[in-house]
């Protein structure tokens, strides 16, 4: 898969800078969706999507595809996008609680 017409940042993390970015707003969607279907617990339920969709990707590049491979620092971002997701809404509920 070519990446050239994605913008480089300059450092040699850009790819996990992207997964963070990417799970952060998949974590916020997810969460959101939830929200408008009553879940009970939305928030562990977008944390607990957002993660193990990002883990189950990089598993199936690995099992599926014969370019592309199981990375563990790009489920580790995707998993701390979604924790930093998890931070902000819960920051922000308090925060529009007051």
């Amino acid at each position: 898969m070519s990446l050239r017409g994605i913008p480089s940042l300059g450092t040699s993390f850009d790819d996990k800078i992207g997964h963070f970015g990417a799970y952060s707003i998949f974590t916020l969607l997810i969460f959101n969706y939830c929200i408008s279907l009553k879940v009970k617990s939305p928030l562990v339920y977008a944390f607990a999507i957002a993660t193990i969709y990002g883990f189950l990707m990089e598993l199936l590049q690995k099992l599926l595809t014969t370019g592309r491979e199981f990375d563990l620092y790009d489920a580790l971002a995707n998993a701390f996008g979604a924790v930093i997701a998890v931070v902000f809404i819960t920051v922000y509920r308090k925060l529009k609680l007051k």
